[in-house]
């Protein structure tokens, strides 16, 4: 008996090694696919530092320059919830092959452009056919890797997802800097070519479902398109155009709440909706969707408001916001393998409270900002962003995704990830708002003490002015104007620090929220609940 229990027990214990391993050419497969998202993420924020080469590069007029960033947006926002449905119908591996193909040949378009309008029909496609590519990246890593590989998978692509739009300004700033503005998009062709062959000739992870066609709900997508589309464009338009005092925003706005009725309302109707919303019935995925949500906030905003400040108050350019900025993405990569090993040690409720708790106390730490605030002072508050951001996003994606059954996960990828990019999109438009309102009133309020009745502004006046006029210039001029630049810029600073002070309110209220959450248990098979 002693004799057959032992080779029973070796069988035993070697079932769930051979369940764990995972073949080696899944493995090619899911590095080509990750690299494809890098590229597709990175693409939203490359051309963000270099817009003013790009706008003298095309002739192009303040006011449509920033289309070639807001028609990627748009495109993207519509195709990512759409994915997992495509890829139920024709594979993973057709979905991602032609994704990576089309956004190669898109961005080699980009670079030849020579004028805004073909610019912005290019920077479409490109965000269109690239946003195929990021939700296919986590029902691929949920879907081939066993929980076992979790804790190594998650923290890879939540490294990617975050340091992407991160590092996207100062790989931007380097490329326009060294070369020129169209190596912003030639970058992408050599290695978008070698992810989409790797990708066609090695995914093999589900099959075709082409029968799904005939039942595919066109009206869905339609209004789809009108409710995300009219969205995104009134969330990154509408403080430029003081929101509903322009007619075109209100037009997106009546846009929004049509496509937004009609979308629910086919969503829930149909049977084979375009995108599954059922998937919100799961607890974990609907917080894991919330806090996915506020992370957007957070990335993308401070991803804004770093170079903006740089920019604008300490003039510097797209290099040297790069170089300084470079320290939350070092900061990420550094803290993802930690990640990875706390996501199998800790409960990802742990995990969340401290990312949360250390976002809360970077944004608290920038209430103190002043006009002189340079490299070194942003250094600790850029190390708690990128390590923060880490730690909370391994845990978010497992908690989201984790419990969720393998049927229910390609589609639900695709709203997780609609989820990250339209709290990018409501957290700037929010925060452009907040900082044009308060720095007005910040302004009005500060420039009550500047005037005639306050003798340190005279004396400060009468010394700036004498100093001027001493070189044989119109001092009393030049010196109102240095005093109302020197209240502007002050004003700008106090509306920073206000938007700062709301994002620590945000993530600190966040800590609380993660009681909410039921800890995963592991994923759940055959239901979606």
């Amino acid at each position: 008996m002693a004799a057959t229990a032992q080779p029973a027990a070796g069988a035993l214990m070697a079932a769930p090694a051979q369940a764990d391993k995972v073949p080696v050419r899944r493995v090619v497969a899911f590095f080509a696919m990750v690299f494809g998202m890098f590229m597709s993420i990175l693409d939203i924020q490359i051309v963000s530092a270099s817009l003013s080469e790009i706008q003298a590069g095309l002739g192009a007029g303040a006011d449509e320059i920033a289309w070639v960033q807001t028609s990627y947006l748009i495109a993207e926002v519509i195709m990512i919830p759409l994915s997992g449905t495509l890829a139920r119908i024709v594979s993973t591996r057709v979905l991602f092959a032609f994704s990576a193909a089309g956004f190669t040949l898109a961005s080699a378009l980009a670079a030849t452009a020579t004028n805004i309008d073909q610019m912005i029909v290019y920077r479409a496609i490109q965000g269109f056919i690239g946003g195929g590519m990021i939700p296919s990246v986590f029902a691929a890593a949920f879907t081939i890797f066993p929980p076992s590989k979790r804790s190594v998978v998650s923290p890879m692509i939540g490294l990617v997802a975050t340091l992407a739009p991160t590092i996207g300004p100062t790989v931007g700033g380097y490329l326009s800097h060294a070369f020129s503005w169209h190596w912003l998009f030639l970058v992408n062709i050599i290695p978008g070519i070698i992810v989409t062959v790797l990708t066609w000739n090695l995914i093999d992870f589900d099959k075709p479902e082409f029968s799904l066609m005939k039942r595919f709900d066109w009206w869905g997508l339609i209004s789809m398109a009108v409710f995300l589309g009219s969205l995104e464009y009134v969330l990154e338009e509408g403080n430029n155009k003081d929101w509903f005092s322009d007619e075109h925003i209100v037009m997106g706005s009546v846009a929004v709440v049509v496509g937004a009725v009609v979308f629910f309302w086919r969503a829930f109707k149909v049977p084979f909706p375009v995108v599954d919303l059922r998937a919100f019935a799961n607890r974990n995925f609907a917080f894991g969707s919330i806090f996915s949500f506020t992370m957007g906030i957070g990335l993308y905003g401070l991803t804004y408001l770093y170079p903006l400040y740089l920019a604008r108050i300490r003039g510097y350019d797209s290099l040297m916001i790069g170089e300084t900025l470079f320290i939350s993405g070092l900061a990420m990569f550094c803290t993802a393998p930690i990640a990875g090993m706390m996501s199998s040690r800790l409960d990802p409720r742990v995990m969340m409270m401290m990312g949360f708790g250390g976002f809360a106390l970077g944004t608290w730490s920038m209430t103190q900002l002043t006009a002189d605030w340079d490299f070194y002072e942003l250094l600790v508050p850029q190390i708690l962003r990128g390590v923060s951001l880490m730690i909370c996003m391994v845990p978010i994606n497992n908690v989201a995704l984790g419990t969720l059954s393998p049927d229910r996960i390609r589609n639900a990828s695709g709203l997780f990830n609609l989820t990250r990019n339209l709290g990018g999109a409501v957290g700037l438009a929010v925060i452009n708002t907040i900082l044009t309102q308060r720095s007005q009133e910040h302004y009005l309020r500060l420039s009550e003490h500047v005037q005639w009745g306050n003798p340190e502004a005279v004396e400060r006046m009468n010394s700036m002015a004498a100093n001027y006029s001493a070189h044989g210039l119109d001092g009393p001029a030049i010196a109102i104007k240095q005093m109302a630049g020197m209240v502007q810029q002050q004003a700008y600073i106090l509306s920073f620090i206000d938007i700062f002070v709301l994002l620590t309110g945000l993530f600190a209220t966040l800590i609380f929220c993660v009681l909410a959450i039921r800890k995963p248990q592991g994923a759940v098979r055959g239901s979606g609940h």
